[in-house]
């Protein structure tokens, strides 16, 4: 076949699936989704965190990102995942479910500030007398927040900065010190600390002022951290979600789904859908895993596309 051919047989192909009705897309994206979701009843257990000590905030959602993480970090045999959240309410389901599918997992939850400086820095230190060492440090907590810039007051404002840019300093400063140290199963320094941005802090359109100003924060301390933790083997890089169903963003979904609207929910994006938990989770692994040890001060956005051009009219050339 010709290259001409094949262009034109390419073509006819994504103009057939441009023609499916929105239902059909849907349909077609939910499953694709449920498979995502059900990955770790198929994936073996490959050992890509094998022997690695971790710790893990914002882990408190049914739905989330923290939660979906600590899992996968379980399934690919984490020696021993510390699992933070400042709501102790789904904590004891978490360490139920990872106990009984990965009994040779250590689990140890608690319940606490991540924006808390005495609570991160005990908890390093906790993770060092324990377990000798620290490996990773995913500082995934955080809050979005919906308001108008004009109707936030500086209390609004300062809080969600701590939760979101404080939690994240404190999680450098703090995991960095314990990645520093080295015991009997540990001959040198080194780690990989993974924050959870947004694309919110990359461009606007995709949050509040107040929160897409703490996500900049975070994206530009994980490029400022690498340089100051040179030569040391510390890596540290931002995650940047874009619209992810999770406890944070449920109500964007559940209305959608009220108007019969679910359908259209990321439809400008590139993929023409939205993420889900676990996506983000396969990213926060590579990162956390040796298979990214050159991979250093960078923030990776992952939102199906959307942050890769400029805006443009869909399905026109731009």
């Amino acid at each position: 076949m010709s290259s001409s051919t094949s262009s034109k047989a390419e073509v006819g192909h994504v103009a057939d699936l441009v023609t499916l009705t929105p239902e059909e897309q849907y349909k077609r994206t939910v499953a694709r989704l449920q498979r995502i979701q059900g990955h770790l009843a198929t994936t073996p257990r490959a050992g890509r965190l094998a022997g690695k000590v971790c710790i893990v905030t914002g882990v408190g959602s049914l739905k989330g990102i923290g939660r979906a993480t600590s899992l996968l970090f379980a399934h690919q045999g984490a020696r021993h995942l510390y699992l933070l959240d400042y709501d102790g309410t789904n904590l004891p389901d978490l360490k139920k479910t990872i106990g009984s599918s990965y009994p040779d997992v250590k689990v140890t939850t608690v319940q606490g500030d991540a924006s808390d400086e005495p609570t991160i820095s005990a908890l390093c230190e906790r993770a060092v007398t324990e377990e000798g060492r620290l490996d990773v440090f995913f500082a995934n907590a955080g809050i979005a927040t919906i308001k108008w810039f004009g109707d936030v007051d500086p209390a609004q404002y300062e809080r969600v900065m701590r939760v979101n840019a404080t939690s994240v300093f404190l999680a450098i400063k703090h995991a960095s010190k314990a990645m520093l140290k080295t015991g009997k199963d540990k001959s040198e320094s080194g780690g990989s600390i993974l924050l959870t941005a947004s694309v919110a802090g990359i461009a606007s359109g995709a949050g509040s002022l107040d929160y897409s100003a703490a996500k900049a924060a975070v994206i530009n301390m994980a490029k400022t951290a690498s340089f100051q933790l040179a030569r040391t083997n510390i890596r540290v890089n931002s995650i940047s979600p874009g619209l992810i169903e999770t406890g944070m963003t449920v109500l964007t979904f559940d209305k959608a789904r009220a108007r019969g609207t679910a359908g259209k929910i990321g439809q400008l994006n590139p993929l023409g859908r939205y993420g889900v938990a676990e996506e983000v989770a396969q990213l926060a692994l590579f990162l956390a895993s040796d298979e990214s040890s050159f991979v250093n001060g960078q923030n990776i956005a992952i939102d199906g596309g959307m942050t890769a051009s400029m805006p443009v009219v869909p399905g026109k050339l731009a």
